[in-house]
């Protein structure tokens, strides 16, 4: 399989944790689309030559680089908003959940249950620092080791312990033992 096909099969993988990622970021379908979107070009455009298991922490990287961007720019971007007559900055009330897609099987009661773990989780998430939020999501939730999350999240590999150990700390304390 040549370079090209293997980034292709790459970032069908990968896109649909992406935008789950980058949603519960920005809180937004549109734009965690485009933030999404972005991240794939950036890294087919200046990493695809890598080796391919250098992919998933850049991307990862790329992805967060992304979102903070976004949320830097909506920041000033509400700040001068607030300053113009008739506008009110847009505020973060707006709780978008992740779409969970149940397992078809189950009950109805199943079902709920599961829903109802997943907007406690989801929550619980939302109410993490970024950091914290990042580094849960990519060693609980995506999966990477130490090492490939300290590279997608551009620090030391005892940072993301730390950051980690503290969110699923925190997790634990909000949310209890279920």
């Amino acid at each position: 399989m040549d370079q090209a096909q293997a980034l292709e099969r790459f970032l069908a993988g990968i896109e649909r944790r992406a935008f789950r990622i980058a949603r519960m970021a920005v809180r937004d379908d549109d734009d965690a689309l485009d933030i999404v979107q972005d991240a794939m070009i950036r890294l087919a455009r200046h990493y695809g030559a890598r080796p391919v298991d250098e992919w998933r922490p850049l991307f990862y990287r790329i992805l967060n680089n992304g979102i903070r961007d976004f949320m830097r720019r909506r920041r000033v971007r509400s700040r001068v908003m607030a300053w113009l007559p008739g506008q009110a900055p847009a505020g973060d009330d707006a709780v978008d959940p992740l779409a969970a897609a149940p397992d078809p099987g189950g009950s109805p009661l199943e079902l709920l249950e599961h829903a109802e773990a997943v907007a406690v989780l989801e929550s619980g998430l939302a109410a993490l620092p970024d950091r914290q939020r990042e580094a849960f999501m990519l060693r609980a939730l995506e999966g990477l080791d130490v090492a490939e999350t300290a590279v997608a999240m551009g620090c030391s590999e005892g940072s993301v312990k730390t950051h980690y150990f503290r969110a699923v700390h925190a997790l634990k304390g909000l949310l209890g033992e279920r």
